[in-house]
């Protein structure tokens, strides 16, 4: 064999023989990668469309909100409710949304006005979200994501935990109150004691 073909065929399995050393891991690292990529974000289920804050203060007013409450607004958007919740009526609140430009636009709402030592906003999914804590939950959604929705609030929430609805009802389950502002309904509903 000419010694030019000879040193070319020896690199060649040499670096062969240096590849393979290292693909086992080569093959860890990649594997590593996969397990800690984040899943897929889910679509929102609706357009962002802001409550108008007459309507705000509506449904803050009929869950007869006070300090003492803790508000989740399902769907937070740019965080209106949340931020409401603290400023007016001095509750802890927190806002949950899947869209990272509303959570990011929520958080620096949040920062104008001043209240981030009361309120908190979650990037998420809201029909996995732990909302155990509430004893407010705010939604403008659709009525078939309300009823979607009606489970997880029957098994997850306390008796007694206000939910109000800005526009949207939940279908047979009928509200304790219902009132309008400014050409909006809002609809109101207490979890009841048998709700588990």
């Amino acid at each position: 064999m000419h010694r030019r073909h000879f040193l070319a065929a020896l690199a060649a399995s040499g670096t062969a023989g240096i590849a393979h050393a290292y693909e086992p891991a080569r093959i860890l690292l990649a594997q590593a990668a996969t397990a800690v990529a984040p899943p897929a974000r889910r679509s929102p289920d609706v357009i962002f469309v802001p409550t108008p804050n007459e309507v705000v203060d509506k449904m803050l007013e009929m869950a007869k909100v006070t300090a003492k409450d803790v508000v989740y607004d399902l769907g937070c958007g740019d965080g209106r409710i949340v931020i409401t919740a603290a400023q007016k009526f001095g509750a802890r609140a927190i806002g949950i949304d899947i869209d990272p430009k509303r959570i990011e636009e929520a958080n620096a709402n949040a920062k104008a006005a001043k209240v981030t030592d009361k309120v908190r906003f979650i990037e998420g999914d809201l029909f996995e979200a732990n909302i155990g804590e509430a004893t407010v939950v705010t939604l403008y959604l659709l009525t078939r994501l309300n009823e979607k929705l009606k489970p997880k609030l029957l098994k997850d929430l306390k008796p007694g935990t206000r939910v109000v609805s800005h526009a949207f009802d939940m279908g047979d389950w009928k509200p304790e109150q219902t009132a309008s502002v400014s050409a909006s309904s809002v609809y109101l509903w207490r979890i009841p004691a048998n709700a588990k």
